[in-house]
């Protein structure tokens, strides 16, 4: 079977195009789903038909759907705004100010590696679970992309065009305004568009947790009615909404940035940290112990670093955190592997058949705008809370990054290879391994990496939202509910930390896994 799939045909294109055939794909969904109802094959609890779903979607449009939908935007645009103005300040600074940058980026990217999930239980402490839950975590998800962006577009812009400026004799508001703002916008734009889309995921995520108003909530209370038919309404627009946001983004950024734009250039490196990165951290380390042995913090807000530390030797001594970080890192490669495997077989059949992946692909894209916290309570409602539907979601939420990602560097391979694959007469398998994946390698190995943070993520999310079982994400949830700020700020470096290795540990099997790249020629 393998070997018939294999026997491609060598254009990546299909001959003639499929007027409708997009549809398909949905349409027998949506019939499957009827008869499937209709015939009572699963309980109506579980599977609602499609026509009480559009009953209800009608009831809640009516009523107060559009109220909560308006309550989430309410509170993503002003942390949008708030974190987008900070990360490109800060940006801007550690760009203009290579010493600046080089004492205070180490803090800011070991504060960055921590994700967005692992912030939640400190600002429920610190912030409540009411609105400045939201804006906190909707900060600091818009601060770190914007931040990141900003500084490549102030490091990136051409030394070209301040000779142009000198040229002219513009002023320095002119240089700014008409040199060093377009040529730094296209990135700017491209941390703003990363920030949005993380934002409303965010945004999303807290509403599912800890909230009385928004479309996370009324999904929520769905999904403790048993009501199904309403997550599911909540869960179209979700992504509904996701997908509007970014139609809006690229629409802004194809009015806003109109000129042409290099295809490559050469990025100047940016400031290396030496022992200068380590002076703030340990001044801000050793104030953070001096202001919590004056009392000049509460301890119940925040632990002092010592108390940390000894919570983390502790807990390792006793075994609670290494029982915790096993069974949460075993779900993460049990998941995240069936979900890579899975993505990447997906990725390179629909690639390589570009009639199927015309059909199917359409409807994939459409899913993949739902955030995918959303998906949550349809899971557990079909899967349960256990392990096992810990270990489909986090699967789930490493497919999508695979498969998308191994989908695009299949089709954006070099037409060349194409063609020494038909003079040499390579098949099957032969072709598959010699020129395709070869070909397809930066892609497919950054769809990796994106994996298995997903994958980790979705692990913590899930021990969040399923605190049933034993895991990192269960141990700080629990935590947060007995004010335990030790185990939560532990819990928070280590989930940093092994983000930080996954992705290292990605990068290296890539070194490894095509050697061939770095050679340097003879």
């Amino acid at each position: 079977m393998s070997q018939t799939i294999l026997n491609m045909p060598l254009s990546p294109r299909p001959r003639r195009p499929l007027y409708g055939w997009p549809w398909l794909l949905p349409s027998l969904l949506l019939v499957l789903w009827y008869i499937a109802a209709r015939a009572g094959w699963m309980p109506a609890q579980i599977l609602p038909a499609p026509s009480r779903v559009a009953r209800t979607a009608l009831s809640l449009l009516h009523g107060d759907l559009i109220d909560q939908w308006l309550y989430s935007l309410g509170h993503l645009l002003p942390g949008l705004l708030l974190g987008a103005t900070a990360g490109t300040l800060l940006g801007a600074l550690f760009g203009l100010m290579p010493g600046a940058a080089r004492r205070a980026e180490p803090l800011f990217y070991a504060l960055a590696q921590i994700p967005t999930l692992g912030w939640i239980p400190l600002f429920m402490v610190i912030f409540g679970i009411d609105d400045g839950l939201k804006l906190a975590v909707i900060v600091k998800t818009t601060l770190v992309p914007v931040t990141l962006n900003t500084q490549l577009a102030v490091a990136s812009v051409p030394p070209a065009l301040g000779e142009v400026g000198q040229v002219m004799r513009f002023s320095r508001w002119q240089r700014l305004r008409w040199l060093t703002i377009p040529a730094g916008l296209p990135h700017w734009f491209t941390g703003l568009r990363l920030a949005l889309s993380q934002a409303w995921v965010s945004l999303i995520v807290v509403e599912l947790l800890a909230s009385s108003q928004g479309i996370g909530y009324l999904m929520v209370w769905g999904r403790q009615l048993f009501q199904l038919d309403i997550v599911f309404v909540t869960i179209a627009v979700v992504g509904v909404s996701g997908m509007v946001m970014e139609w809006a983004a690229g629409q802004a950024y194809s009015r806003l940035v109109y000129w042409p734009q290099p295809v490559a250039g050469r990025l100047p490196a940016l400031a290396r940290a030496g022992w200068q990165g380590l002076v703030l951290p340990a001044l801000l380390l050793g104030l953070w112990q001096l202001a919590s042995y004056r009392g000049w913090i509460d301890p119940a807000l925040f632990s002092s670093p010592l108390a940390v530390a000894r919570r983390t030797v502790d807990g390792v001594m006793s075994g609670e955190l290494t029982v915790a970080m096993l069974a949460s890192l075993g779900r993460t490669a049990v998941g995240g592997a069936a979900g890579i495997i899975a993505g990447l077989i997906g990725g390179l059949l629909l690639a390589l058949r570009p009639r199927a992946g015309q059909i199917f692909t359409p409807t994939l894209n459409v899913l993949r705008h739902i955030a995918l916290f959303a998906w949550l309570p349809l899971l557990t409602a079909w899967v349960g809370n256990d392990s096992g539907g810990k270990i489909v979601f986090i699967a789930l939420a490493a497919w999508f990054p695979m498969f998308f990602s191994t989908l695009q560097a299949v089709h954006q391979r070099s037409p060349q290879l194409d063609e020494v694959a038909s003079v040499l007469r390579l098949r099957g398998l032969t072709r598959l391994r010699r020129l395709i994946l070869p070909g397809a390698a930066p892609g497919i190995f950054a769809g990796l990496r994106l994996a298995l943070i997903y994958a980790w993520l979705g692990n913590i999310g899930a021990e969040y939202f399923m605190a049933s079982g034993t895991g990192i994400g269960s141990l700080m949830i629990n935590a947060q509910q007995l004010l335990d700020m030790p185990t939560i700020l532990c819990g928070m470096v280590l989930v940093g930390i092994t983000g930080a290795a996954l992705d290292k540990a990605g990068r290296l099997l890539e070194i490894r896994a095509t050697r061939w790249r770095y050679q340097e020629p003879s």
